[in-house]
């Protein structure tokens, strides 16, 4: 396939939208038909590949059936047959099949926008090692007001960080695989960095039977399954005599696709780098 240059004989280049060829791992997902839709949707973007697990039903199937329409583009499992007409995948899988499409993504020359959560310590610093070579925006949640409330969390630690106890309480579907979510996880971080410590030594995971009284130091995170949450995170900022929560709630899994969507076109004026959504979103 190629990339047109204009829109019409009668509009000039420099008005015409550039387009993105992007490829969508995890197609015949909830969050891969999302990501494709709004790829569909996005006249700056056209869907140039679909990837799937090799035994899923849904290969060999148009990537955009499930909406009534034929992209020309078939769900496939061979990662090189997916990516070869790509200029950036996006990606909202598990930290294993992430992995091993970031490793042809770095040989295809191929950008990447990362949602995936539960990653290992070592799988991050080999993203990070990646990185050097291909440009990738990784954030645990891509919704532009999880960003913005990662922001105000920054500043509520700051000016509360003594007198305060630090308790975060997230909810997701029951599929969710992984806990605390990664956007939970990205909370904490924000908050310790603030604090001026390392949430891998304040972080307290669960509770139960005597556990004393409370380490003032500590951030506590407390998980909740069920249903068909999409994503619920609040912050409790718990004083003698106040409480402050910050919370941000999701309806609907477009937000993140319009996330994904503002990174990739962030990402086109990237050669290489590790990036985030407060550099897609500009709030460093």
């Amino acid at each position: 396939m190629t990339e047109p240059t204009t829109t019409s004989s009668s509009v000039s280049s420099s008005s015409a939208p550039v387009l993105r060829r992007v490829a969508i791992a995890g197609a015949s997902g909830r969050m891969g038909h999302m990501l494709i839709e709004a790829v569909r949707n996005a006249p700056d973007c056209r869907l140039a590949g679909a990837l799937d697990i090799a035994g899923s039903d849904a290969i060999g199937a148009d990537a955009a059936a499930f909406l009534g329409f034929t992209s020309g583009v078939p769900i496939v499992a061979d990662l090189r047959t997916g990516l070869q007409d790509a200029q950036v995948l996006i990606d909202f899988t598990r930290p294993e099949g992430t992995m091993a499409h970031l490793a042809v993504c770095r040989e295809l020359g191929v950008q990447a926008v990362i949602g995936t959560t539960g990653f290992s310590d070592a799988q991050k610093a080999e993203i990070a090692e990646i990185a050097k070579d291909i440009a990738i925006m990784m954030a645990p949640n891509m919704s532009v007001g999880v960003n913005v409330t990662l922001k105000l969390l920054d500043m509520a630690a700051r000016a509360m960080s003594t007198g305060y106890d630090i308790e975060i309480v997230e909810a997701h579907h029951r599929f969710k695989v992984d806990a605390p979510s990664g956007t939970a996880l990205k909370m904490g971080e924000v908050i310790a960095d603030a604090l001026g410590r390392d949430l891998k030594d304040c972080a307290v995971y669960g509770r139960e039977g005597i556990t004393g009284e409370r380490d003032p130091s500590t951030i506590g995170f407390a998980t909740i399954r069920g249903g068909d949450i999409v994503g619920d995170h609040t912050v409790l900022f718990a004083g003698i005599g106040e409480r402050i929560e910050i919370s941000h709630k999701s309806s609907s899994r477009v937000t993140y696709a319009q996330g994904a969507l503002r990174a990739v076109r962030f990402l086109s004026g990237q050669r290489n780098g590790l990036f985030d959504m407060f550099d897609v979103l500009g709030l460093r």
